[in-house]
């Protein structure tokens, strides 16, 4: 039998004890052992919870029990839970965790202490929740060259902007609705100015090319500019506005990764995705594009993630399961360098004015719109883009990049 501690026993903790206790036939079947959940670790006490009794608040008291083979640490942060997942690798404990914040700092740290002690640290759940991404690019898609990922991480954002969309709402009224509802903290930052998607960017783009991205290098812009409307003028040429985490390889040694809102053809298949489901698109080099949707957050998701974590390590109890993640740092192309297409949103007092300085473009008239227009330039790198914004000044109501 494997003895199982939970570290935190928040939203996705309690999910955690939940899936392995609801399902606890199937999750011992398919992990060929019987596992049960010791310990709980939280800061306070449960009263009246059926799981009160495993409830301890001294961390010891798990790394010191030999019996206790795998940890699920869903605390997150990266200063105490770090330090625990530290001394638990050390001690040859398994770790499984929903903790991107984590992962994307000391992802590959924490994966070389594991292999130095013959045991393992899994992060199924770190990015898209339920969806199941990291195990695929570690083992499904192995064989492949991966030229690109293109994601839809963060379901905050995603439910708001399909709000603007759907409902005509600003930006501000979209946001209260999903604190409303539970969708968004109630400090918003980490995911509408894109903070939360680049940490899960940075760990998929590190698996993607087998050495580390730091996430704090990543060119990240939030949705707190996009307007009902640019969804109006998005809506006239056939294209939704989704905030897109992407990386594509950039030559045999660079790596282009960055997150910014994008206009997205409709006919795209992560065009679809809506309200607060993720997708991860990946384009290899010989399967081409897959994708990869479902709920990217959520408590019992988040913990099923967790759970078939669980039960992979307890396939492999003394095995290291093999992760190609190295320390040394990948580097990453300068965004500025790419050539793309752009869309903008121009006063009307100096529409002459614009599209002389963007000449080649299209020009885009929306019907009772007397105070702007829209222009799709044609493609430039963003250097140039950025110059010719910053000479016009205030007449650029808006910009957004074209997928």
């Amino acid at each position: 039998m494997i003895k199982i501690a939970v570290l935190g026993y928040g939203t996705v903790g309690s999910g955690v004890v939940e899936v392995i206790e609801k399902n606890r036939e199937l999750v011992n079947r398919r992990a060929t052992q019987e596992m049960e959940i010791k310990y709980i670790l939280d800061l306070k006490d449960f009263p009246g919870d059926p799981y009160e009794d495993k409830v301890v608040h001294d961390f010891n008291i798990i790394l010191e029990d030999d019996e206790v083979g795998i940890i699920c640490e869903t605390m997150g942060g990266t200063g105490v839970a770090y330090n625990f997942t530290k001394s638990a690798l050390q001690r040859g404990k398994s770790v499984c965790t929903s903790n991107k914040e984590l992962v994307a700092r000391y992802g590959p740290e924490l994966l070389e202490t594991a292999r130095e002690n013959n045991c393992n640290y899994l992060f199924e759940a770190s990015v898209g929740g339920g969806i199941p991404i990291i195990r695929p690019l570690n083992y499904s898609l192995t064989a492949e060259r991966i030229e690109s990922i293109t994601g839809i991480l963060n379901g905050t954002t995603n439910y708001i902007l399909t709000k603007m969309e759907r409902e005509g709402e600003d930006f501000a009224d979209a946001l209260l609705k999903a604190q409303e509802k539970g969708y968004a903290e109630r400090n918003p930052e980490a995911d509408v100015e894109g903070y939360d998607a680049c940490r899960k960017i940075a760990i998929l783009t590190s698996l993607m090319t087998g050495k580390n991205v730091d996430s704090e290098k990543i060119y990240t812009e939030g949705i707190t500019g996009i307007t009902s409307a640019d969804f109006a003028y998005a809506k006239k040429c056939g294209y939704t506005i989704k905030l897109l985490a992407r990386s594509e390889m950039a030559g045999s040694d660079r790596v282009l990764a960055m997150v910014a809102p994008f206009m997205v053809p409709a006919e795209h298949p992560i065009a679809i995705v809506n309200d607060v489901f993720n997708a991860v698109f990946v384009t290899g080099n010989m399967l081409g594009d897959s994708m990869y949707y479902g709920r990217g957050a959520g408590k019992l998701p988040t913990a099923s993630a967790v759970v078939s974590d669980v039960i992979d390590c307890a396939r492999h109890q003394g095995r290291v399961i093999t992760c190609f993640w190295d320390k040394e740092d990948m580097l990453l192309a300068d965004v500025a360098d790419v050539e793309r297409r752009f869309f903008l949103r121009g006063a009307q007092y100096a529409k002459e004015t614009i599209i002389n300085m963007l000449d080649g473009g299209r020009k885009i008239e929306l019907e009772g719109r007397a105070e702007d227009f829209g222009y799709i330039t044609s493609p430039m790198t963003e250097r140039k883009f950025d110059d010719i914004c910053n000479s016009l000044g205030d007449a650029i109501l808006g910009r957004i990049r074209i997928l």
